[in-house]
């Protein structure tokens, strides 16, 4: 450890030792004048009490001649009285601490800290003018407990004092969160919630009401300081933003309270939450009456929300639709008849009784000379004629609270004292006991109202929300709207009633305060550089992303099967494209198709018609017929791919397209093999057709397209093909196709197709020079040609086309190239046999005739 400090308190030992050996036979006098009561009752037990009967000192010449005088507070200078009408109950009650009277000493504090901390020691010590240090140092305190003080601040002070002696202090209106911090404030009580509540309370009324931009005004006291931080720390949870948060004192100098105003000014926020108390308000609105501050909502707290001095104070009626918080209303029996009953204060206190009456009736007890227009006071003035602030029982709810105070300490002391029918007098009563059995009372009183207190000393909090509405010869109704319990769960803490509710300038509408307007749904909030977060720019959502709320932060993009509608609010289905029969491409794809089936039997019929005709015989009439079959089977096959894509159409279109096609080839490839056999075998010494006789024909057509068949069931048994959605394509669209699955088995088979038709091609370009009347490998050879440059154009088409025309497009390269087969080798032959049958002899095709 430092040995300087050691060193500090081994001398401030030798000191305090020195002078108590000094001072042994000398007597003390205390410095400065002495605390007295204001109003005094001895009893067997002492209660002490705390009340501001004037708040602030009157201006007066500075002659230092005479004791400053105070200027009562209307309202709440007959809290007192409450205090003594619950002692006179309970001394007057046979159930409560029988045999047992209570006493008080209640002093004024007049709005100071330094004079409650003052008189809050002369309630404790007694208030003795000359000590002696000879005695004990120690002795029990003259009070058992303390009923006060009004404010926050000159608790905050007089708890701290009191805190080491475990002296309970009950307050019935100070209400700062920071009260309840027991470790500085071990012996605080109260019987008003904490503003703990309150501050959570208010942001969740400016919540309710949409507004989330305010300005904050608060006294600059632990009460205003206090309250406001919890409230902003709660608003900013709750999304809410406050532009300014201002602060002042009423003893401020004026060009303080200017700037608020000009802050007020400059805002852009019409909403104004205060932590005032009701003596600051009165300043501020003393000041903003010069500047015709109209047109803001204020929300105010219990201080000032049902005060009706304040609402008279308000002449230019900018306080006008005022909303807020106030302790509920009560009714205590008996109490207001016991406070209009004044005149027992004449025999207790002549000057106090002096200056209420007095402030009452308007009136003085000596006459004045001054210009006031001032009558006499007689003293048999009728207090049941009087309307005023004094006459007006809107405080009654703090009253009960001072009620509740007493009878809380009442009951721990009829614990204590072991009362039944009698209490033991004799008990040495202890402080902390005191205090101890307060915490824990649980009580209802004769009016109902069940009074206990938490681990932090604050009673339940409940709260009614109170509207300023306009009343009769311009007077301001305080209508209850609604209720707030913070007993109940948050989503039903709040409970607005269906009642009218008046704003600010008599409007009926809820007055708007933002600093941005809502985002609608289908937009976006996008922060703004060096504003709040209620500041913001609404930004439209990008294509495919939605946002169904308002003041939504993002946008959400929409699943892939669904696309974001025009207002971008709502995710709509895509649509699905497919080649369908109902549109017109797939109804024109499908009457080719058809019209190739047709016309492919119509030549079919017309060979079998004509089928012993030497034209059909010479040109291998089995090979014609398979080959025209499989020209059919290709028309059809182009079907297939119109539709919806389903897994077995998808295996179903590209394996028949592919088969059909072999067989289509393999059987032209055979004609031209027979074409050129037939005429080779004219040379003398070859005898190559038994080579290549008709078996031999239907193995080549069945070989040639059993290779495909085995290429389409690798395929099929590998990676088939499958119907898949294509979301890619279009950002609105669904391309429903079928996926190649393996694209080394789909170009296989087109291979193998092509394959056989350069095959083809070669065999027709060496039977090109056959004689002219028989020469069908020139037919033969230009269907090959149309055949080839169909496909070979196909393949970048059908690369580079979108979706379904990708699927139109391989079923026109499929009809193109089944119609050039047809046309190049069947319809010359049709020409021939319908038209110009005399060419239809076998002369003229072993070219006996007449030749070109």
């Amino acid at each position: 450890m430092d040995p300087l400090p050691l060193l500090g308190w081994a001398l401030l030992h030798l000191f305090l030792v020195a002078s108590y050996t000094q001072a042994e036979d000398q007597i003390c006098t205390q410095i400065g004048d002495p605390a007295n009561p204001q109003l005094v009752k001895d009893g067997d037990i002492v209660l002490g009490g705390l009340f501001s009967f004037h708040t602030n000192w009157v201006e007066r010449k500075k002659t230092y001649m005479e004791k400053p005088k105070g200027k009562n507070d209307k309202n709440l200078q007959l809290a007192f009285q409450a205090m003594l009408f619950a002692i006179e109950e309970i001394n007057n009650s046979s159930d409560l601490l029988p045999g047992v009277s209570l006493g008080y000493k209640i002093y004024d504090t007049c709005g100071s800290i330094a004079r409650s901390v003052k008189v809050t020691l002369a309630l404790v010590n007694g208030n003795k003018m000359v000590a002696s240090p000879s005695k004990a140092c120690t002795s029990p305190s003259n009070v058992q407990a303390i009923i006060g003080e009004t404010s926050s601040s000159p608790c905050t002070a007089i708890a701290t004092v009191m805190g080491p002696f475990h002296i309970p202090l009950i307050s019935h209106f100070a209400t700062c969160a920071c009260l309840s911090n027991k470790i500085k404030y071990p012996s605080f009580l109260r019987t008003i919630p904490s503003d703990y509540y309150q501050s959570r309370a208010l942001a969740q009324l400016v919540k309710h009401f949409g507004w989330t931009w305010v300005g904050a005004v608060r006294s600059n006291e632990d009460y205003g300081n206090n309250g406001m931080a919890t409230f902003i720390e709660t608003a900013q949870k709750l999304g809410i933003c406050v532009e300014y948060s201002v602060s002042f004192f009423r003893t401020d100098p004026s060009d303080k309270i200017q700037k608020i105003i000009n802050t007020i000014k400059a805002s852009t926020s019409k909403v104004i939450v205060t932590f005032l108390s009701h003596m600051d308000l009165d300043i501020l609105l003393h000041e903003l009456s010069g500047h015709n501050l109209t047109g803001y909502q204020w929300v105010g707290t219990e201080a000032w929300i049902f005060d009706s001095k304040t609402a008279e104070g308000d002449v230019n009626h900018i306080l006008d639709g005022a909303i807020g918080l106030s302790i509920p209303k009560a009714n205590v029996t008996g109490l207001k008849e016991f406070m209009l009953d004044v005149r027992p204060l004449n025999s207790s206190n002549a000057d106090l009784f002096t200056e209420f009456w007095e402030t009452l009736f308007s009136c003085n007890f000596k006459p004045l000379k001054s210009t006031e227009n001032y009558r006499t006071c007689t003293g048999k003035e009728d207090i049941n004629k009087v309307e005023n602030s004094f006459t007006d029982m809107s405080l009654m709810p703090i009253f009960n609270n001072v009620y509740k105070g007493v009878y809380a300490v009442a009951n721990a002391l009829h614990k204590i004292m072991s009362c039944n029918k009698s209490c033991n007098k004799n008990m040495q009563l202890d402080p902390y006991t005191i205090l101890q059995h307060i915490k824990g009372s649980n009580f209802k009183t004769k009016e109902g109202d069940h009074v206990y207190f938490n681990e932090n000393g604050d009673p339940a909090a409940m709260y009614e929300i109170i509207n300023w509405q306009p009343g009769e010869n311009g007077t301001v109704d305080f209508v209850t709207v609604g209720l707030y319990d913070a007993t109940l769960p948050t989503d039903r803490q709040m409970n607005l009633y269906n009642k009218t509710i008046i704003w600010m300038q008599n409007s009926l509408e809820v007055p708007l305060s933002v600093c941005s307007k809502k985002c609608p749904p289908g937009t976006r909030k996008v922060l703004l550089k060096g504003k709040p977060v209620c500041c913001y720019d609404c930004i439209r959502c990008a294509e495919g992303e939605i946002s169904n709320s308002t003041d939504s932060v993002t946008c959400v993009r929409c699943p892939p099967e669904s696309w974001s509608n025009d207002r971008r609010d709502a995710c709509i289905k895509k649509k699905a494209e497919f080649l369908s029969y109902d549109e017109i491409m797939g109804i024109l794809l499908t009457v080719a198709s058809l019209f190739g089936t047709t016309t492919t039997s119509l030549v079919a019929f017309i060979f079998y018609r004509y089928r012993k005709t030497p034209l059909v015989r010479a040109n291998n009439s089995e090979l014609s017929f398979l080959l025209l079959f499989s020209l059919t089977l290709c028309f059809l096959c182009s079907l297939t791919f119109i539709g919806r894509p389903s897994e077995w159409s998808c295996m179903l279109r590209h394996t028949a397209f592919g088969i059909t096609f072999v067989l289509c080839i393999s059987c032209v490839l055979g004609k031209t093999i027979v074409v050129l056999m037939a005429f080779k075998a004219t040379l003398p010494g070859r005898n190559v057709m038994k080579w290549f006789g008709p078996a031999q024909q239907r193995l080549s057509v069945l070989g040639f397209t059993f290779v495909q068949v085995i290429i389409c069931i690798l395929w099929l048994t590998i990676s088939p093909p499958f119907p898949t959605k294509n979301f890619k394509e279009y950002k609105d669209k669904i391309i429903l196709e079928c996926a190649l699955g393996s694209s080394v088995g789909f170009w296989s088979v087109l291979g193998y197709i092509g394959l056989l038709a350069m095959l083809c091609f070669f065999c027709a370009f060496l039977a090109r020079k056959l004689p002219d009347n028989f020469n069908e490998a020139k037919f033969i050879t230009f269907s090959m040609l149309i055949f080839c440059a169909v496909w070979i154009t196909f393949i970048p088409a059908y690369v580079s086309s979108p979706g379904k025309f990708s699927v139109a497009v391989e079923i026109f390269a499929i009809l193109a190239s089944t119609f050039g087969l047809l046309t190049c080798i069947f319809i010359p032959k049709c020409y021939v046999m319908l038209l110009k049958p005399e060419k239809n002899t076998k002369k003229h095709i072993m070219g006996k005739g007449q030749s070109k």
